[in-house]
């Protein structure tokens, strides 16, 4: 296993710390904060968001398809002995989809901001900004007083989870104890200066060091050379039977275009391979990495035919 990642990203460290709770092994490949990503795209096809898994010639795209990776690889200790799958995935598409941003308005209000690029040079900082606006959409970030009620809100929510119990659904973690845990992590990890949200809620800043002594399992440093040689020396995994669920209307053979549905919507072009009731499968060749699949969850993402 390959992570494409950088240390401050919290979606990465979602995936890092499943790699302590699951105890496993695994090479790292740090990648830019910011496009251009020269030593991604090979593998990905345009797919820019932080972390990327690569297994051999196999990409996985977004945490939610990484991690039913990680669960089918690895399904000791499981991410869902605590509730029922619905109701922890659900819980978990909350975590990144609602929690997520509006933590991170929170974390980058001026203080927290000065706190994270305060060492940086003026010009870094500009081509950050400029790029998360980008991966916005243009759209403004969240006013920091709105983040700071919303944020809040969303603790009071998590500790009245945490009343009586360990983790979020029971004595045990599962995968929305993870989803949710990056959001605050970058609080107190990367922002402490701000963190004092958090003493309101002293049962997430337990429940938070709980999580954190899971660690990140075995942790071996490559080059992105490496990891892209890795996938030229191997072929995708073959595809099962059941590998097309037609929603779109049109057959696998299809060149299309899959992109995220909102902030950091840069399309993957590629043959449509695989469409199963989760995930897509894109076929797809570069003369760095030979033929590749880059896989995505249905989940959040859009595919469009690519028009002849």
């Amino acid at each position: 296993m390959i992570l494409h990642h950088y240390p401050t990203s919290p979606f990465a460290e979602k995936i890092r710390l499943i790699f302590g709770y699951k105890n496993i092994t695994w090479q790292s490949v740090h990648i830019p904060m910011v496009m251009p990503k020269p030593d991604l795209m090979p593998l990905t096809g345009g797919y820019r968001k932080t972390p990327v898994l690569q297994i051999g010639a196999d990409i996985y795209c977004d945490t939610a398809l990484v991690c039913d990776v990680l669960e089918h690889m690895a399904p000791a200790p499981s991410l869902y002995n605590a509730a029922p799958k619905g109701l922890v995935r659900s819980l978990a598409q909350w975590a990144d989809t609602l929690l997520f941003p509006v933590a991170m308005a929170y974390n980058f209000q001026p203080k927290g901001a000065q706190h994270v690029m305060g060492t940086m040079p003026e010009d870094v900082v500009k081509v950050f900004a400029a790029d998360r606006q980008a991966m916005r959409g243009g759209g403004a970030r969240m006013p920091a007083a709105d983040a700071t009620a919303m944020y809040k809100s969303h603790l009071r929510r998590i500790s009245s989870m945490l009343e009586g119990q360990s983790f979020l659904l029971g004595d045990t973690p599962c995968l929305a104890d993870f989803s949710v845990y990056h959001s605050v992590w970058f609080t107190i990890a990367k922002v402490p200066v701000i963190d004092g949200i958090l003493e309101a809620t002293p049962l997430v800043r337990d429940w938070a060091n709980r999580m954190a002594a899971f660690g990140h399992g075995k942790e071996h440093t490559i080059t992105a050379a490496d990891a892209i040689q890795a996938a030229k020396n191997a072929q995708p995994v073959p595809l099962t039977d059941d590998v097309f669920q037609d929603e779109h209307g049109f057959p696998l053979g299809t060149q299309v275009t899959v992109a995220a549905d909102s902030f950091g919507t840069e399309p993957t072009a590629g043959k449509l391979v695989a469409a199963t009731r989760t995930r897509l499968t894109l076929e797809r060749s570069d003369p760095l990495t030979g033929t590749v699949h880059v896989h995505f969850p249905r989940m959040g993402f859009i595919m469009k035919k690519v028009d002849a």
